[in-house]
């Protein structure tokens, strides 16, 4: 079957690259949420604590569960909240809080501007008094950069919304949290000495989607994406590939499938223009769903080794091209 590989020292230079902008490990959370961006939960999780990393974000429960060995803290963005002495649950709304079960550690999400979850920053004492009327501790308070990643200046507009935030929940007597908005394109963009907590996801794995005008720590690429060979064959000139035949071949050429499709969440792509592969060959035909063609006898291709240069030319972004890899694929870490 289709593997990928995890290349161990690129990671850790990746997260070296944003301990040295924060100064300290400590202050690091790693995104490990969906998979941890397609590249494994528990193989990521393991590497993450090898580095001395001791927090963590996922999005449910049951993947805080699963890498509950290897962190001191964990923050869980989309569940239900309940007690649990290392879990951290995010709030995004009044109604989570009236659903959290009691004693349960919380995090209040407040809209700062990106308009998709978190209280209303009008409705902020409101969640307050709910938090402490439930008997929830609060231990942080969050938000979300919506525009970090792009040529704009709203990343000081959604800053700004967020000290003001920051002095309403001091004000209002809560002293011992954790204050936090930082995404990789924050902690590229701005310094990161003062923050309590960064949250650290695609430029763990490798990846800056911002303008070329903003200088990007230097970062590798951690996953690979491999296929295997199935079968080969000779084809002569004029003879046709796969559905619809929509590749015809412009002379004779040994061609070969490998079991790779979009049933382990490759994309098929409506592009006219055919995926070119990390070892310069174009998928000969449509994907199917289970296997692509390519021109080649061996045994092992590579198909991307940069997830970035594989999305634009599919027309998406690095992070589809990675999280909707199947997560049976097995992870080699290397």
């Amino acid at each position: 079957m289709a593997f990928i590989q995890i290349n161990k020292d690129n990671f850790f230079h990746n997260l070296n690259q944003f301990s040295l902008k924060t100064g300290t490990k400590s202050s690091i959370a790693i995104v490990l949420k969906d998979n941890a961006y397609g590249h494994g939960l528990l193989p990521m999780a393991k590497l993450s604590s090898l580095f001395g990393l001791t927090q963590a974000v996922v999005r449910s429960y049951d993947e805080a569960l699963q890498i509950k060995p290897y962190f001191q803290k964990i923050l869980v963005l989309g569940d239900r909240a309940v007690a649990d002495e290392r879990c951290s649950f995010a709030i995004n709304s009044l109604e989570d809080i009236d659903h959290a079960q009691r004693d349960a550690q919380v995090e209040l999400k407040v809209d700062t501007g990106m308009h998709r979850n978190g209280v209303a920053m009008e409705e902020l004492e409101e969640a307050l008094l709910r938090i402490g009327k439930k008997n929830l501790s609060l231990v942080g308070v969050m938000s979300h950069n919506r525009s970090a990643d792009e040529l704009s200046s709203e990343l000081f507009w959604q800053q700004k919304n967020f000290e003001s935030v920051k002095e309403r929940v001091i004000a209002f007597g809560f002293q011992s949290v954790r204050f936090h908005t930082f995404n990789s394109a924050s902690a590229m963009r701005l310094a990161c000495e003062e923050e309590d907590t960064i949250r650290l996801g695609i430029g763990a794995y490798g990846y800056s989607e911002l303008p070329s005008l903003y200088t990007s720590p230097p970062l590798k690429p951690v996953m690979s994406l491999w296929a295997k060979r199935v079968s080969t064959r000779h084809l002569k000139k004029g003879e046709r590939i796969g559905y619809g035949g929509a590749f015809e071949a412009p002379r004779d050429m040994v061609v070969s499938s490998y079991d790779l499709g979009y049933g382990d969440g490759w994309m098929r792509s409506n592009n006219l223009k055919p995926f070119i592969t990390a070892e310069g060959l174009p998928i000969l035909g449509r994907v199917s769903m289970d296997y692509i063609v390519l021109e080649s006898q061996k045994e092992e291709i590579c198909i991307f080794e940069d997830a970035l240069k594989a999305a634009r030319s599919l027309g998406t972004i690095s992070y589809e091209i990675m999280t909707q890899l199947d997560a049976d694929i097995e992870r080699i870490v290397v």
